[in-house]
């Protein structure tokens, strides 16, 4: 059994592939995710400036933009779906975020003492 697992081909050939896929295709995902990052930002600072206030519209138009944007090269029709998916996923993250801080808030909120009744 252990020579099956630990032999040429077990389980060390095949971390070896996965090893060597990962080596191949990080700087790729990093490329991509540094691109869709600087992207994002741009379009929520731009529009931080343009509406004078820094709220969460900024961050959802801002997801919709950078996806439009980065997917213009494959035509019209794959920029307007990008850009609804992108709008759609920052809104749900954006949603996400607001409950949580609501949540938190709440659980912080001042409470009234009661006093003991002096009768």
């Amino acid at each position: 059994l252990l020579r099956v697992c630990y032999g040429s081909s077990g389980i060390n050939a095949e971390y070896g592939g996965m090893t060597t896929s990962v080596k191949v295709k990080a700087p790729v995902l990093g490329g991509n995710f540094g691109t869709w990052g600087l992207t994002f930002a741009a379009c929520d600072c731009s529009l931080i400036y343009l509406r004078n206030k820094e709220d969460h519209w900024n961050s959802i138009l801002a997801g919709a933009a950078t996806g439009g944007i980065l997917s213009l090269r494959s035509g019209p029709q794959a920029a307007v779906t990008s850009a609804i998916i992108g709008g759609v996923l920052l809104a749900m993250i954006e949603g996400i975020s607001i409950a949580l801080t609501r949540l938190g808030a709440e659980q912080f909120k001042p409470v009234m003492p009661t006093l003991p009744d002096a009768a």
